[in-house]
């Protein structure tokens, strides 16, 4: 059964194959948008960032609820299979 577009306060999919991001909300696209473009940048650290540097690079300012509304995001992305937290705080996409 094929998925549509997502809508701001959509449940996150758990990620399978073939699944396009565009399913996700609005902002949970932003964040996978964001970690994607660093990782193909190739900085240091593989793509990795931390919610601090999520939230300014969503333009959000790095007052601790913002940078936790955006680790709650990143956290549920990461349970779902979006994202890697590859060491506690520090997110990067998924291979594939």
């Amino acid at each position: 059964m094929p998925v549509g577009g997502a809508v701001p306060g959509s449940v996150v999919p758990v990620w399978r194959e073939g699944l396009d991001p565009a399913v996700l909300a609005p902002d949970y696209q932003r964040i996978t948008e964001i970690l994607a473009g660093r990782g193909r940048s190739g900085q240091v650290g593989g793509g990795a960032m931390d919610c601090r540097q999520l939230a300014a690079g969503l333009g959000l300012e790095s007052v601790p609820a913002k940078v936790e509304g955006v680790r709650s995001k990143a956290k549920r992305l990461a349970a779902r299979g979006w994202l890697a937290e590859e060491s506690p705080g520090m997110f990067s996409v998924v291979a594939g």
